[in-house]
């Protein structure tokens, strides 16, 4: 058959008839003409006026985050267990070696080690912190604590008599 203009359809499936509702109940979307039964979304016009307005309105929509998330930046805590995983014997374990190494987030402000696991081999904690438990298993496995921050002496204020 010949491609003329009189032989041209459209694609199978995309001309599709809008469905007619509320013309009687033979054509299947009668009655309530699939609007439900009663109450103001069913009435014609009666969507129009829903809308919440105002600031209390504004509030209750928004969803509320529950909990508390302090404002004060608290150090990462990683396990005596992560330590023997991730270091091998003799290393030197810093924040920027661990971040490096995507095995810590970038934006942390400080390392706290927590007794969790055990700790076979030796390692040099730098600036570091850990509990009292962490702190007596590094030492036991070898390893030692070293900090680089330099604390200036406080200057005392002469006492006015």
């Amino acid at each position: 058959m010949t491609l003329t203009l009189h032989t041209i359809k459209p694609a199978h499936g995309s001309k599709i008839r809008k469905f007619r509702v509320g013309r009687g109940n033979a054509t299947g979307r009668g009655t309530t003409a699939g609007r439900g039964t009663k109450g103001q979304r069913a009435r014609t016009g009666g969507r129009n006026r829903l809308a919440l307005k105002g600031m209390k309105q504004m509030l209750l929509r928004i969803p509320k985050n529950r909990g508390f998330t302090s404002a004060i930046p608290h150090a990462y805590a990683i396990t005596l267990e992560q330590l023997e995983r991730w270091c091998t014997a003799g290393e030197r374990v810093t924040l920027e070696a661990l971040q490096k190494r995507n095995l810590v987030p970038r934006h942390l402000i400080g390392l706290k080690v927590l007794n969790t696991g055990s700790l076979t081999k030796p390692l040099t904690l730098v600036d570091v912190s850990a509990t009292p438990g962490a702190k007596a298993a590094v030492e036991k496995a070898g390893g030692a604590f070293e900090s680089t921050v330099v604390t200036k002496p406080v200057a005392k204020k002469p006492v006015k008599k």
